[in-house]
């Protein structure tokens, strides 16, 4: 009977020209950046945060993939990743919705970039397509098809059976190095067994009413814009149907090209993207990569509109969701992983303020998510490289 509580997590990994987004000062007086001018409406929604990062997360370009994880070394040898935010959402809830998760992406290189993460570091690849979204959400197939389905999900779980038997009779063979590479291999097996259950106990259930037509995915990757439109769409019908609780979306900006569906704006985009983020302060690069970045806040602004629109409860289905939006470059003209431009909104917690911490000896990152946790019922007092709950955040 009570309101269900969610996550979002969103991560344009190319981040935003850091002096237009950084406001002026700090608490409920700050003065908004340029950038946080788009998102005024919607000011007592959400928080900024200054002067934060994940302790020892580099690597460039490389660093997006521990967004969620915080786990060090990224872009380094023998690197290994850890569990994602998300995903321990989705382990701690438990199969209560038809997907524990959804892993959506916009121009997401494919196989090599997400911000969700196994248990066992494993990368779980990106939704790209919108029309997929909605399929897998709302559209059913005829009975064939679901006993076909079925029938798919028993094999592959045989097949995992089969997989973990043999993997447990080389275990006496190897050495500790190995040995532990079996361990996780033999995690993920698990893992994906689990979710073959989960999936097998669904299949049969009907599936909500489509609210909306399927969309009409973009042929291109230069349409960035609308393709991002499209996947905040299916995030918000995935959260108003309650078909799931934890969602992330990688704006995978360094796979795109030149943006052509910029809207509300006279500036006309001649580069690609990632060039146009190493602007080496290049006065036309600037102003095309500031348009940009406008376009992306005022999406994210209609976002949080749509969600705050909709009655769920006592309250709204932005209340009822925790979004966490930014990047792992601080500024992505000099490849720094400081100073992150990061904002929490929606959740039950007092917004309308401005988080300023040390610029030189950045806070953690990861408090941030163990209140997300803390706020959605989960019991969780460390995760990842955390020290504890955000200082300055506060319940509703």
């Amino acid at each position: 009977t009570k309101a269900p509580r969610r996550m979002m997590a969103i991560c344009n990994n190319l981040g935003f020209v850091p002096d237009k987004f950084f406001p002026k000062g700090s608490g409920k007086d700050y003065e908004p950046s340029p950038y946080l001018e788009e998102l005024a409406e919607v000011r007592d929604r959400f928080t900024v945060l200054d002067g934060v990062s994940h302790p020892g997360v580099s690597g460039s370009h490389a660093s997006d993939v521990s967004f969620l994880t915080g786990a060090p070394g990224p872009g380094t040898g023998g690197f290994q990743n850890s569990v994602s935010l998300d995903q321990f959402v989705a382990a701690q809830l438990g199969p209560v919705t038809r997907f524990p998760s959804l892993t959506l992406g916009v121009n997401a290189y494919p196989g090599r970039r997400s911000l969700s993460w196994t248990e066992s570091g494993v990368l779980i690849p990106c939704e790209d397509k919108a029309s997929e979204v909605y399929r897998r959400l709302f559209l059913r197939g005829t009975d064939a098809q679901v006993k076909a389905q079925i029938n798919e999900l028993r094999l592959g779980r045989s097949i995992m059976d089969a997989v973990g038997q043999q993997s447990k009779s080389l275990q006496k063979q190897l050495g500790q190095r190995d040995r532990e590479r079996l361990d996780q291999f033999q995690t993920a097996v698990r893992d994906v067994e689990r979710r073959l259950l989960e999936n097998e106990a669904w299949a049969e259930r009907p599936k909500p009413q489509p609210p909306i037509a399927q969309p009409t995915d973009p042929a291109q990757r230069t349409a960035f814009m609308e393709k991002s439109r499209l996947m905040f769409q299916m995030a918000k019908l995935a959260f108003e149907t309650d078909s799931t609780r934890a969602i992330t979306l990688l704006l995978d900006t360094n796979y795109t090209p030149t943006v052509s569906d910029l809207e509300d704006s006279d500036v006309e985009i001649t580069d690609g993207y990632h060039n146009l983020s190493h602007h080496g302060l290049n006065s036309k690069k600037l102003a095309q990569l500031e348009a940009i970045d406008r376009n992306h806040l005022r999406l994210f602004r209609q976002f949080l509109q749509n969600l705050a629109g909709v009655t769920e409860g006592e309250n709204d289905l932005l209340t009822n969701t925790a979004i966490i939006s930014g990047s792992t470059l601080g500024d992505a003209n000099k490849h720094t992983t400081t100073n992150l431009p990061m904002l929490l909104a929606g959740g039950r917690f007092q917004h309308g303020q401005a988080l300023a911490f040390d610029r030189q000896q950045n806070y953690p990152l990861p408090n941030l998510f163990v209140s997300v946790l803390q706020q959605m019922g989960i019991e969780a007092d460390r995760f990842a490289t955390s020290t504890g709950t955000m200082r300055g955040l506060e319940l509703a």
